[in-house]
């Protein structure tokens, strides 16, 4: 099912109207579609490489979106919520989240799951949907996944507007480490600032 569902983004990345599916692709792929929107950037920078602006706003823009839609199933749609949750293996952790939110340390630690999610191949849409679960601020969510989608993917529609096929094989190869490298790296810095300013508080 997956193989199919990629094959069928990539072919979608080559349609006249590729924009339009790159929105709604973005905006579900943040709720509970498995394929993410890179699948599409990269071949949609190549092919147009004077546009890389347009397709990196349009892909953060509609997945911000669509992580605000997957808040608000969590939200309000419980049932919803949990079966998508079931889906991807996460339904158990759901008690520990709340739990660990009572208290500081467990805010700020919400907040680095929630860039990485939003950053690396983590799926984005289990911690959109458990952020409205667990009722997490609406506002601060918007904003760390504003900041972490949308440097991933200036990061994917820059490479590819730069280095072509060079960075898709390089995607292709090391992808996944790659991102996680530089997200857990970001989200160590923050700590370590954070750290520096509560010692002088």
């Amino acid at each position: 099912m997956f193989n199919n569902l990629y094959k069928k983004c990539l072919d979608l990345a080559a349609h006249k109207s590729s924009k339009y599916y790159l929105a709604f692709i973005s905006f579900i792929e943040s709720s509970f579609f498995p394929i993410p929107p890179d699948v599409m950037i990269v071949p949609m920078v190549i092919s147009k490489k004077n546009d890389f602006i347009k397709i990196f706003l349009i892909s953060t823009i509609f997945s911000v979106f669509g992580g605000i839609f997957g808040y608000f199933i969590g939200a309000f749609f419980f049932d919803i919520g949990i079966s998508i949750m079931s889906f991807y293996g996460y339904e158990d952790k759901l008690t520990d989240l709340k739990d660990n939110l009572m208290n500081s340390e467990g805010f700020y630690a919400w907040l680095g799951i929630l860039f990485l999610a939003g950053f690396t191949p983590l799926p984005y849409k289990v911690f959109t949907i458990a952020s409205g679960l667990i009722g997490f601020n609406v506002l601060i969510f918007i904003f760390i996944s504003l900041i972490s989608r949308g440097l991933r993917f200036f990061i994917v529609s820059y490479f590819s507007y730069k280095f072509g096929d060079l960075f898709t094989q390089f995607i292709d190869k090391y992808g996944s480490k790659w991102f996680t490298l530089i997200g857990i790296t970001i989200v160590i810095i923050g700590i370590v600032i954070y750290l520096i300013f509560r010692s002088h508080a």
